[in-house]
């Protein structure tokens, strides 16, 4: 199996503040590969480092062998990343469907032509309707963004983030704020579109729970740093992330 993303000797400084150290890592193509560790480690500024919306202060992004490091989040869109943030982005004034219309639109030729009707861009919001049918919110199709409970509201970013059809996915704490009982629902999703084997998905995320039931590799960061790197069983079983992260809960 072929490496689709690759991050080789990753630094990013804030003046004297080392936010990302020297951090390597290759996620396989097809994978999901999560990364994981405490807050301050430094997992939030690697996924800015990966989608474009930093540039390293050394070190090298590579997408299918091709050097993409330092590109704008947008260049980085065309080529196939796509990434979600902690914080929901979505327009709040705009219905559902027009959200993920609008995202489709972004990714093909008509980006740019603000002054024409909606109805003249059928074929992206069919995509937008058979996206929102897939991920299940089509009875709030019309509704306003900024109407919509929390959790749907994740829904939604899920939705913008597929509309743009990236062959990488990276998902910064798609649960976070999320009620209990909706992160199944959420997680069941994510293991769909993981299913249908056409994209990659890089996760990060705090429920250990779902980490250790849905990653193919877990990257540990500590620091800055990769601390350790492995399956959930090799995890689970490091004595060191043990220690650092996971107590007692995976003996």
């Amino acid at each position: 199996m072929s490496f689709v993303l690759e991050a080789s000797h990753l630094r990013k400084q804030f003046g004297g503040l080392v936010a990302v150290a020297d951090v390597s890592l290759r996620v396989r193509e097809g994978s999901l590969h999560s990364i994981i560790g405490p807050n301050g480690a430094g997992k939030t500024t690697l996924f800015n480092l990966l989608s474009g919306a930093l540039k390293p202060t050394t070190g090298r992004v590579v997408l299918r062998g091709r050097d993409i490091t330092g590109l704008p989040p947008y260049r980085m869109a065309h080529l196939g990343i796509g990434r979600s943030y902690q914080i929901t982005n979505i327009f709040p004034n705009l219905t559902v469907l027009e959200n993920v219309r609008l995202a489709a639109q972004a990714m093909g030729h008509d980006n740019w032509k603000f002054w024409r009707a909606a109805s003249a861009f059928q074929e992206y919001e069919a995509r937008a309707r058979e996206i929102i049918e897939r991920v299940g919110l089509q009875d709030k199709m019309r509704a306003p963004a900024n109407t919509l409970a929390h959790g749907d509201k994740r829904k939604l970013e899920l939705e913008i983030l597929l509309a743009q059809d990236p062959e990488v996915l990276l998902l910064d704490e798609p649960t976070a704020g999320m009620a209990s009982e909706q992160v199944p629902e959420l997680m069941k999703l994510i293991a769909e579109i993981r299913a249908r084997g056409n994209k990659t998905i890089v996760l990060v995320e705090h429920n250990m729970d779902i980490v250790m039931n849905v990653s193919d590799e877990i990257t540990v960061m500590h620091l800055g740093n990769v601390l350790a790197e492995g399956t959930a069983k090799e995890i689970a079983a490091n004595q060191v992330v043990q220690k650092a992260y996971l107590g007692e809960l995976y003996n």
